[in-house]
């Protein structure tokens, strides 16, 4: 069998277990606003947001690196 849908099979598998373990519902408070979400979206979307952030700032410091050097 395919390494890879081995690992795709896998990680499928944690990511519906982890779904179904977290589906208590929290609620997030910002200044005067709040919401209530599902634990495990809200750890979604601040990963998501972390990889964004990330990939933003390595951009901008390759950007700034290049600017520099040319």
């Amino acid at each position: 069998m395919n390494y890879k849908l081995v690992l795709f099979l896998l990680l499928s598998g944690l990511t519906v277990l982890f779904v179904f373990q977290n589906v208590a519902v929290v609620e997030i408070q910002f200044l005067f606003w709040s919401a209530r979400v599902s634990r495990s979206l809200l750890i979604f979307l601040l990963l998501a947001m972390g990889i964004l952030i990330g990939w933003l700032l390595h951009g901008y410091h390759r950007y700034r690196k290049g600017k520099a050097n040319g």
